[in-house]
């Protein structure tokens, strides 16, 4: 999710530099950024957002439908956040933030309007999915990639000619 935010905050909303403060302090643009709670912390170890947190969906989301519920708990370790002070931008430009931590601080799940299926998380599903029980996020993308299978097959494919 994170790489997903600064790369739509470069190249759809057209803020140059934008980027993680985690590897550039100096981003004019900083949309993933230290939580405010880290701030004072110098040393890391087993000081970041880690364990099960809950995350409320909106409504007429691709997670809404994925989850076929309103709210979720799902696992975490990070320490950077996506920075509130983006989100009108962001929204303007057709990012969806469809989960949100309980009291609508913290971005935890990012879409994007009018795509097949863009979403990011800011947790881990990996944490949460087995072989015979995949977490709904994989069992989405699989399912979505499947059913566009065909349409990228109907592409007309540019031919190559070896002289």
């Amino acid at each position: 999710m994170q790489m997903a935010v600064v790369e739509f905050a470069r190249h759809v909303c057209g803020l140059a530099g934008a980027n993680s403060s985690e590897f550039d302090l100096q981003t004019p643009h900083p949309v993933i950024h230290l939580m405010a709670e880290q701030k004072a912390i110098d040393t890391k170890g087993g000081t970041m957002r880690l364990g099960a947190f809950p995350c409320v969906l909106q409504n007429e989301t691709l997670s809404a439908k994925l989850y076929g519920r309103e709210k979720i708990s799902e696992r975490h370790r990070h320490r950077y956040e996506f920075n509130n002070s983006y989100r009108a931008e962001f929204g303007a430009k057709g990012m969806i933030l469809s989960g949100l931590s309980p009291d609508s601080e913290l971005v935890e799940i990012i879409e994007l309007k009018n795509h097949p299926w863009f979403l990011g998380c800011q947790f881990h599903p990996e944490f949460k999915s087995r072989p015979m029980d995949s977490h709904p996020l994989f069992r989405g993308f699989i399912e979505a990639a499947l059913q566009n299978r065909k349409a990228v097959h109907e592409v007309p494919r540019m031919k190559v000619v070896r002289t």
